[in-house]
């Protein structure tokens, strides 16, 4: 089992991550791992810690499969796995509607044979193959990579419900799954590991090492009700069985009663979706995730009243 961390984390600028970076190998972290939405990029702060820690594995959970063209995605992962060799895990995914339409002004329709035509793209692309293809979704012609990774990325594909963790596990190297409890885990690890046996499943974890439950619930809440409310969030969790539990939610959300919509965000999920709690127990949480069948628990700090730098020391593993 890996342990992974996000970065960047919580408050901290990114040119003060170095010190923190440099310790997360000897602390027993295997992998830092990157996100892309309304922050920092995806790549330039994984670059910075190839640098930093050259122990580290680095993965992207995940880039948007819409926001870049097709020719820039590989470009850009082909990068960093010649900067990286061998330690570098390319995630990607649909990503939301909110994110690809309202914020990039792109168009997020046909999401499953969108990934699939990107996964089979990335795939001749990395293999240094000149790339001339009508795909379903998008188009290449007489595409390169000028920069050809002597070790090709593993492709991971972020996946929520049945239809993309299948894919996942049939053509991409594994899956990255978000917004779970343990339990959800043992549901969803089967589905790829009976698409492809083997492959690996990465999970991003939202922790939050408070032990105030007041403190908690307001800062859960809002997290819950900001990504919850999406709607392909939604439908992931009416999947799960939280519909009753989420119903006043996305009520007084739709009615435009922002507020009183994450005050109505019952206790059980939060305990349920965020690691709260003295960071030994926090540990102790994100472990059952790997008994859950996750191969590499990768911890989201929450923003809140701690020292991350002190609270990453002691959620480490050593």
């Amino acid at each position: 089992m890996g342990l992974g961390l996000s970065i960047p984390l919580p408050g901290l600028p990114l040119p003060a991550h170095r010190d923190v970076v440099a310790a997360l190998p000897d602390l027993g972290y295997t992998d830092v791992w990157s996100s892309e939405a309304d922050g920092a990029d995806g790549f330039t702060p994984l670059a910075l810690a190839s640098a930093w820690a050259p122990q580290l594995r680095l993965g992207t959970a995940i880039i948007p499969v819409y926001t870049r063209g097709a020719a820039v995605l590989a470009q850009s992962a082909a990068t960093l796995a010649e900067a990286a060799p061998g330690r570098f895990a390319f995630g990607i995914g649909v990503s939301s509607q909110v994110i690809v339409e309202d914020w990039n002004g792109m168009r997020q329709d046909r999401p499953y044979a969108r990934a699939r035509d990107t996964i089979r793209f990335l795939r001749a692309a990395f293999a240094g193959e000149k790339v001339s293809q009508e795909y379903e979704t998008f188009a290449v012609r007489n595409f390169r990579l000028g920069v050809v990774p002597e070790q090709p990325p593993p492709i991971l594909l972020a996946g929520l419900r049945e239809g993309m963790l299948r894919l996942a596990g049939r053509e991409a190297d594994g899956a990255i799954l978000n917004w779970l409890s343990p339990d959800d885990a043992r549901k969803l690890v089967p589905i790829v590991d009976a698409a492809g046996p083997g492959k690996e499943t990465v999970a991003r974890i939202f922790v939050l090492p408070v032990e105030d439950r007041e403190a908690v619930r307001a800062i859960a809440t809002r997290a819950i009700a900001a990504y919850l409310t999406v709607p392909v969030y939604a439908e992931f969790h009416r999947w799960l069985g939280r519909g009753d539990a989420l119903a006043d939610l996305w009520r007084l959300w739709n009615a435009g009663e922002r507020r009183q919509a994450a005050a109505a965000v019952p206790d059980s999920v939060i305990d349920e979706l965020i690691v709260h709690g003295s960071p030994e127990a926090c540990r102790e949480r994100v472990l059952q995730f790997a008994d859950a069948g996750v191969t590499t628990p990768m911890m989201m700090m929450l923003p809140g009243p701690y020292d991350v730098a002190e609270a990453v020391r002691r959620l480490a593993p050593r």
